[in-house]
């Protein structure tokens, strides 16, 4: 199920980021808040993947894999 994305004001993005010890100066407010709301999205459509069967990265070893030409 898809998280929603809320969308997030210039305002908001701007307490946040003084919330985070990173002040933003006025004229940046709108462009973090579209950054962030991008950013958000992507990560929204990366949650929807099924990595079941996938061993995290840490279970990697290296020279472990089998030489295979194919591509």
């Amino acid at each position: 199920m898809p998280h929603p994305v809320i969308p997030l004001t210039p305002q908001e993005a701007a307490q946040w980021a003084a919330r985070s010890g990173l002040p933003l100066p006025v004229d940046r407010h709108a462009a973090v808040a579209a950054t962030a709301q991008h950013i958000h999205s992507v990560v929204s459509v990366l949650r929807e993947l099924d990595f079941g069967d996938t061993p995290p990265a840490a279970a990697y070893r290296l020279g472990e894999e089998k030489p295979d030409a194919a591509v």
